[in-house]
């Protein structure tokens, strides 16, 4: 109870407090710290991982534009440091103009798409909140529409349309990342039991494996991971089959865990100056890191 108040103080918390608790979460300001990050991170682990440049809900062309050539420099990165394999891009729609245009948002999301393709990498399209959800799938699929096939999707499990969502893309037989989803959405659109999410998880990631899909397990959920070894050991699956996705600065022994078992693992690695929204929202869906936060207020750290 104490966590949650604290998080819902969080607005009033100081931003450099929140800015040292989030470096845990973030990579740096620079791409060059994405790429350290990812070329240890493989070193050390053997852990594969996903860069995004921080940032969303662009609300005019120039920024978006300016967002888009920021992605393209990770691409460029990534190859000029040889991770192809090790290493790929997600994007967020909203910071390449989906909420101004959606003709625009497709544009610019194609190039970074084509540029991925000519270096032989994969890009994924991330998933924001539902006022975004159908604008995002048809961006995918107009692209895919197009035969572009580097590109993959994300879903959330905790809301109702989900299953649908699955049904209605099968015939692309897309990557899916599976998250449970943690922006704040209504009763009418989504489940906001924790059970609850954790059945809609289940179900989601038995429909999409059972369809031989290829499914990014993103979740840091204790059962819900023991639930998906449960699963892959089932279906009989290869480790080329799936991967597990977790977030940089969250689990790490889980994450080499996984990875010591012989799981294919991805870390999801952000980076970028616009770090307090993304900070924030991961304090959030984590309220045992309020803790941490309120003793940074007391000591004045």
């Amino acid at each position: 109870m104490l966590n949650k108040l604290i998080v819902a103080a969080m607005p009033l918390v100081p931003r450099p407090i929140i800015r040292k608790i989030s470096r845990r979460y973030i990579a740096g300001d620079l791409l060059a710290d994405a790429i350290a990050a990812t070329q240890q991170m493989h070193r050390d682990e053997g852990a594969w991982t996903t860069i995004d440049v921080l940032g969303e809900f662009v609300d005019n062309r120039e920024r978006a534009v300016r967002e888009k050539s920021e992605s393209g420099k990770v691409l460029d990165a990534i190859d000029q440091h040889g991770l192809r394999g090790i290493a790929n891009l997600s994007i967020k729609p909203t910071s390449l103009g989906l909420g101004l245009d959606e003709d625009f948002a497709f544009e610019n999301v194609r190039e970074l798409a084509l540029k991925a393709r000519e270096y032989g990498l994969f890009m994924r399209i991330d998933m924001e909140n539902s006022p975004y959800t159908d604008k995002t799938l048809r961006l995918y699929r107009r692209l895919r529409d197009e035969g572009v096939d580097n590109i993959g999707i994300v879903l959330q499990a905790m809301l109702h349309r989900c299953e649908q969502d699955v049904r209605d893309h099968l015939e692309y037989r897309p990557s899916i990342r599976l998250c449970k989803g943690i922006y704040r959405e209504p009763r009418s659109l989504a489940w906001t039991g924790r059970e609850e999410v954790r059945d809609s998880y289940k179900r989601l990631l038995r429909l999409i494996l059972g369809n031989g899909l290829y499914c990014g397990i993103a979740t840091h959920d204790d059962p819900l991971l023991d639930d998906a070894r449960q699963v892959i050991k089932a279906e009989g699956l290869k480790p080329d089959q799936y991967e597990f996705q977790m977030l940089l600065g969250v689990k790490d022994t889980t994450r080499r865990a996984i990875l010591k078992d012989g799981h294919h693992l991805r870390v999801y690695v952000p980076f970028g100056e616009d770090w307090y929204g993304y900070s924030t929202r991961r304090l959030k869906e984590n309220p045992a890191m309020a803790g941490m936060i309120a003793k940074a207020v007391l000591l004045r750290q």
